[in-house]
Order: C-alpha cells, then sequence, then structure tokens
C-alpha cells in the first residue's frame, strides 16, 4: 500500500506538467540552444506537432527530429537585425514539428538555435500542442494558469574582462 502512495505522489507533478523551455536564463544578444520539453499529450492523447511561436527580438533555426517534418513561417521583423554584416527584415517567426505520434506516456524535446534580443527581459514562446484528439495552447503569461506559456528570462550579457 505504502508503494502504491509513493507512486501516486512521484506521477502527480506529471499530470499537471506543462511545456517548458530550457534554460530558463540566458544572456542577452547570446546564440543559445533552446530546448522546449514536452512533458505529456492532451488528455491521455499522443501528441502529433508541435508549433513554438517566436518572441519579438528572437530568431532561430530548428534541429529536424527523425519522424517529425518542419514547418517554417517566416515574418517581418518589427525591428530589423544585424546579422553578418546584413540587415535582416524577414526571419523565421513560427516553427512546427509534425509527426510522431509522442504517447502521453513518454516526453520528448523539440530544440532550436536561437539568437537572443540584446535587451533583457522575460520572453514568452506560445507554444501549440496538437495531439491526436484534442490541443492545448500553452499561450498565458499570467502566473499560476493552466495554460503557462514557456518564459526565457534574458538577462544582461557579462561585461567582458577589464584590460590595462
Amino acid at each position: 500500500m505504502k508503494a502504491i502512495w509513493i507512486a501516486a505522489l512521484c506521477a502527480a507533478p506529471l499530470a499537471h506538467a506543462h511545456i517548458t523551455v530550457a534554460p530558463a536564463s540566458a544572456p542577452a544578444g547570446a546564440y543559445q540552444t533552446l530546448v522546449f520539453k514536452v512533458g505529456h499529450g492532451c488528455d491521455g492523447s499522443a501528441t502529433t506537432a508541435i508549433t513554438v511561436s517566436l518572441p519579438e527580438g528572437v530568431t532561430a533555426k530548428p534541429m529536424p527530429k527523425p519522424g517529425w517534418t518542419l514547418d517554417l513561417v517566416e515574418g517581418k521583423l518589427a525591428t530589423p537585425l544585424q546579422a553578418h554584416g546584413k540587415t535582416v527584415t524577414r526571419a523565421v517567426r513560427e516553427i512546427t514539428w509534425r509527426g510522431g505520434p509522442l504517447p502521453d506516456a513518454y516526453y520528448d524535446e523539440f530544440t532550436v538555435q536561437a539568437k537572443l534580443p540584446d535587451a533583457p527581459g522575460r520572453y514568452a514562446f506560445k507554444v501549440g500542442q496538437q495531439c491526436e484528439k484534442g490541443r492545448v495552447d500553452w499561450v498565458d503569461a499570467v502566473p499560476g494558469s493552466k495554460t503557462p506559456a514557456p518564459v526565457l528570462e534574458v538577462v544582461p550579457a557579462a561585461m567582458p574582462p577589464h584590460h590595462h
């Protein structure tokens, strides 16, 4: 009986898990690998697609996953960026992985290489999770929400060492 109680306690957080981004923080202006972790399906149904919307100021390239296809949606940037000596006015704004399916009993990770904005702050990534039966949109920026968006804290970049 005690083993069942312990197993129930360990499984309880999984029932309330949501999509997260790792790391939780990164330096402003950096190139950073971001990992979106999918902890469960939709009410027991397997995940068949994950769509990540990039917040303004963040650009990214996705990592392909075996068994999943990639769809990219480009859009105009509100503020042009400088990249490799060129002005960039359009970039990927949304990344969708389709495939799997990823059964509810398992978790997986979806990875991008991102260029972070120069301005520190909290950047929310809206994520749509499509399942065989149903959908969950992880888009709320309100703490304690049932469907919180993954948030990355962009912190001030470290100052380079001062040499005399």
